[in-house]
């Protein structure tokens, strides 16, 4: 009994360097503000605007109906279909956290359905690919979705189809239908692209036969803008709601919401950011790509004793160490890896085990499985733990003299589990500080005065699927509002949505936006000449477009 307590006592001091508590969330938030902040204003590759509007992003009138060509092209896959969007009807509200929405899981509300979508994944040789061989891979992705679109779908094939564009890594966007893609990480080789439409276009013609139409971009935008246009056009607004956020926790993690365009440094700042026609603003907000996991984050975690030994032993071995730091420890492409790490050290130094009786897979960098494996590896399912253990990393099958036990199989559940938990509180605190930043936290009078709900919209198979993720998650959102706001029954709250596949829903329902905002902006500019002026550089910020004269 005595030595099962020193056990146990060694593995809690082992994973304290991963301890996290409300406290140190609360104060993580608060330094995350002033590094939000103070990103915006000076970092050249986070914090990056999208020239869509707050106006445009939240139209009274709807959408334009009709079916719209969509493509997402992720860190992990790549998805193409057509989005059929039904204009103005009463959109759905989301379920809450424990209880999905199947709508919006399913893409089959009343406002969007998904047509005859595909999913490829994009194998280790296309990331190492140079730009022309992805691209082409791409273009035939595409044109093998809209040769069945013109069977299925009966898609004319005399026109040319409108496309919407999402693209999971950081790019800088002077209009919504051109970007220039930064760094890629994620595995890829790439470094940038000048011109990704150009791109997509080519190896769509190569791809090409006679009786397709041609396609045209309408528009592009980071995965995290599709998830926040996708939750903000499906969620049903109350007088006590707002869809404030699109969370992104999945391969990668990352975040959007709007933000003023005076927060960010004029390098930022598009040189034309249409509004709805005839409205008013002062400081114009735009939807904002914050890429809040690369390295400029690093500080808070830093400074409050976050990042760990294992996490630095991570960072070396990316192909890119130290880019996104935030990332290492959120998201699901290395938090299998930081967990094979942390178990490895564990086995050698407290159990004085050599590695050279360890099975080889357990001794293998990045291995895809290891985070699905973690997110499910718990008590209360149908195989013990140490059966799981077993069958995962089989010392049979390798010729390992090892010998798995139960104390393995149960540190090594809660080093996942304590693995997650930092997770949670590192997103928790996040959410928090970008909304701070942001300026849509409440008063404490405001907020003890009337309900008051920031909904987050959330996708991406980490948050949703790695242990106690979103429900831990959402409890840390709820503690730090109770500890800001002084009160256990405030009726303020930030709550965790669904919005799954946000990146082809976003990117299709933006194709009539983006052609609707490019109308505007014609109108606007022939508009110049009678002394009506666009939303444009020399205007913002704190100027107010001038309207048209009477």
């Amino acid at each position: 009994m005595a030595a099962a307590s020193s056990r146990s006592s060694e593995l809690e001091e082992f994973l304290e360097p991963l301890h996290i508590d409300i406290h140190v969330v609360r104060q993580l938030s608060r330094d995350f503000a002033e590094t939000f902040r103070r990103l915006a204003a000076e970092s050249s590759d986070q914090f990056l605007a999208t020239p869509i509007s707050e106006s445009i992003l939240r139209p009274a009138q709807g959408h334009d109906p009709g079916r719209y060509l969509a493509i997402d092209i992720g860190g992990t896959n790549l998805r193409v279909g057509f989005i059929e969007l039904a204009g103005h009807t009463e959109a759905y509200a989301p379920a809450s956290p424990s209880s999905p929405s199947t709508h919006l899981q399913n893409g089959t509300g009343p406002r969007l359905k998904r047509l005859h979508e595909r999913n490829w994944p994009i194998q280790d040789v296309l990331k190492r690919a140079n730009q022309e061989s992805l691209f082409t891979w791409i273009g035939e992705c595409i044109a093998s979705t809209v040769q069945e679109g013109c069977e299925i779908l009966n898609i004319p094939r005399d026109g040319i189809l409108p496309m919407g564009v999402t693209f999971s890594f950081p790019m800088e966007q002077e209009s919504l239908s051109v970007a220039k893609l930064m760094p890629m990480g994620k595995g890829f080789a790439i470094t940038s692209i000048d011109d990704l439409g150009s791109q997509l276009l080519a190896g769509y013609e190569k791809a090409r036969t006679a009786d397709l139409p041609g396609i045209r971009i309408a528009a592009i935008v980071n995965d995290a803008v599709a998830t926040l246009v996708s939750f903000i056009y499906e969620f049903r607004t109350k007088p006590d709601q707002k869809a404030v956020m699109g969370l992104i926790c999945g391969t990668g993690c990352n975040a959007t919401m709007p933000l003023p365009l005076s927060s960010l440094h004029l390098s930022k700042r598009p040189k034309k950011v249409n509004v709805l026609q005839g409205q008013v603003e002062d400081d114009v907000r735009v939807a904002v790509n914050t890429e809040w996991s690369i390295k400029g984050a690093a500080p808070p975690l830093r400074n409050l004793g976050l990042i760990s030994a294992w996490d630095d032993e991570l960072s070396a071995a990316v192909e890119s160490p130290g880019f996104q730091p935030l990332e290492y420890m959120t998201a699901g492409r290395y938090l299998g890896e930081l967990g094979r790490i942390m178990l490895v050290d564990y086995m050698t130094k407290i159990l004085g085990l050599s590695q050279d009786t360890f099975p080889a897979k357990l001794m293998r960098q990045f291995d895809p499985h290891n985070t699905t494996f973690l997110s499910h590896y718990r008590p209360g399912r149908d195989k013990s733990l140490l059966a799981m253990l077993e069958e995962e990393f089989s010392t049979a099958s390798e010729g390992s003299s090892l010998q798995w036990t139960e104390e393995i199989a149960d540190a090594l559940y809660h080093i996942a589990k304590a693995i997650e938990v930092r997770g949670a509180g590192i997103i928790a605190a996040a959410i928090v500080g970008l909304l701070t930043f942001a300026g849509e936290m409440p008063s404490k009078e405001a907020a003890a005065d009337e309900a008051v709900d920031l909904a987050v919209g959330y996708t991406g198979g980490c948050i949703t699927n790695f242990q106690d993720y979103l429900v831990d998650c959402q409890n840390f959102l709820d503690e730090v509002v109770k500890l800001d706001y002084s009160s256990s029954t405030v009726p303020f709250r930030i709550t965790l949505h669904p919005c799954h596949d946000g990146g082809i829903k976003g990117a299709g329902i933006l194709v009539p936006t983006a052609m609707a905002s490019q109308k505007v902006e014609g109108e606007l500019i022939e508009a110049q000449g009678q002394g009506n002026i666009s939303i444009s550089d020399d205007t913002i910020p704190n100027r107010r477009a001038r309207l048209p004269r009477s």
